[in-house]
């Protein structure tokens, strides 16, 4: 389906990014930016540090993307080019803590990676309006690329906010690490990713037939054994095949206010699996789900429960007020199993993990306000984006095994403009005005060229 055949003409709001949380991250503690949430919240990331300016797309050397991240110390990463970053299949890694990635920051069009994928293996991390677009390109089937979009590796107090991810060869948005490094149970969570918030994120279109070495992957989200304090918040999933998301033994997740939209074979999915525990005492999962909204579309399969147990742990589950549906708004069941094991879910009348601060969208509101405020730079969407938003609004779009599908990488021409410090609030990395660059009114819209026409009146 070629890009040029797409009418994108799904209008998004300019509204703001996030609400405030109705409590404070700690006593005195100051939030990483306003409406952050969960139990990274109050992360400093790069703050009060030296401000490094990316002024080349360039995949490495002086003034890349790719030297900021390795840079020592504490920084605030500013860009003053926009457009595209090719990394030609190199994943960058995130290896020095206290950072913040000011996407919201880059001129028209803002940030986009492509043949790429982010590891972030270190803490305080604080990641804004950047897309990272995976993509096969043109690798042959099972043939070892194996990119996730992003994910965290034994991170901890990181925020992934207002991102998009698309076209992972893996995950498109996870946390990972080691399952077992310690002698405690204690041990294994601290050790593993932890206190990790992804909020108002897109997740989509996770590659199914494409280069990883065990054939099917399109994932949306894999929560590892024993990660902990988990927030999974206001995030659009859409076109994954499983992992929308999946939670591994032992791990601890809150997933609040999201939309789960076209999942193939499973949305949200527990499993501990025996073999790969072993002799390891298994550790009971814990799963909060309020607010959140599945709905099924083309690529669903029939029936298809909104929450699946499978291997052999047991699971602490407080489920609230949550919608699925299939593709005719008929309801779908909240609960199936795979494979026939002595798991438990334990049906829990309080969640058994929650952040203290959650403010929690009825789901009847759900789909408005994710639709309208997800996503990298909401205020200035690219069309993969808006095409994307605008098949789930419309109930349309599916799962692909091919970047081409949906008219492959995007092409965009470099901007440039200089990052001035003194309109931006380098605390929270809000632009002082209340606008953000490429931000030109309260609609934006992206027609085609005989859309355009036929709003200005013209005869075809």
């Amino acid at each position: 389906m070629a890009r040029a055949l797409i009418p994108l003409i799904l209008a998004t709001l300019a509204l703001p990014v996030a609400p405030a949380p109705a409590a404070a991250p700690a006593p005195g503690a100051q939030p990483a930016f306003p409406g952050a949430v969960g139990w990274a919240a109050a992360t400093p990331g790069g703050r009060g540090g030296r401000i490094i300016r990316v002024t080349t797309l360039a995949p490495d050397g002086p003034g890349s993307f790719k030297a900021a991240l390795e840079a020592k110390g504490r920084r605030i990463i500013v860009f003053e080019v926009g457009g595209l970053i090719d990394m030609g299949r190199q994943t960058l890694k995130i290896t020095e803590p206290y950072v913040t990635i000011a996407g919201q920051t880059a001129p028209s069009p803002g940030i986009t990676l492509i043949k790429t994928g982010i590891d972030i293996a270190t803490h305080d991390v604080v990641m804004r309006h950047i897309r990272v677009r995976t993509g096969v390109d043109g690798q042959p089937k099972m043939s070892g690329w194996e990119a996730d979009a992003l994910s965290t590796v034994a991170a901890h107090h990181v925020i992934i906010d207002h991102c998009s991810f698309t076209w992972a060869i893996d995950e498109n948005m996870s946390a990972s690490g080691p399952r077992f490094e310690g002698a405690t149970p204690e041990q294994w969570r601290e050790n593993t990713s932890h206190a990790i918030t992804f909020s108002y994120n897109i997740a989509a279109e996770g590659l199914a037939e494409a280069s990883h070495p065990k054939g099917e992957h399109s994932k949306g989200t894999l929560i590892h054994d024993n990660a902990s304090q988990i927030l999974i918040y206001r995030n659009l999933y859409a076109h994954n095949v499983e992992r929308n998301p999946l939670v591994k033994g032992g791990g601890q997740v809150e997933l609040v206010n999201n939309i789960l939209y076209d999942p193939g074979e499973r949305a949200v999915h527990y499993n501990l699996m025996a073999l790969e525990w072993g002799d390891h005492p298994y550790q009971t999962g814990k799963i909060a789900a309020v607010g959140n909204v599945l709905r099924g579309g083309v690529s669903t399969a029939t029936a298809l429960p909104f929450l699946t147990l499978g291997g052999d742990g047991d699971l602490d589950y407080h489920g609230k007020d949550n919608i699925a549906v299939d593709k005719f708004g008929k309801p779908l069941p909240m609960f199936g199993r795979y494979g026939e094991t002595r798991a438990q879910l334990n049906e829990l009348a309080a969640p058994p993990v929650w952040w203290p601060g959650t403010q929690v969208l009825p789901a009847r509101d759900v789909e408005t306000h994710v639709l309208a405020r997800a996503g990298a730079r909401p205020w200035d969407r690219d069309a993969d984006d808006l095409r994307v938003l605008f098949f789930v609004a419309e109930g349309r779009g599916e799962i692909i095994d091919d970047e081409r599908e949906v008219g492959g990488y995007p092409r965009m021409v470099e901007t440039r403009a200089p990052f001035v410090e003194a309109d931006w609030d380098l605390d929270t990395m809000e632009p002082r005005s209340g606008r953000y660059p490429g931000q030109t009114g309260e609609i934006a819209e992206h027609l085609s060229d005989r859309d355009k026409m036929m709003r200005q009146g013209a005869r075809p």
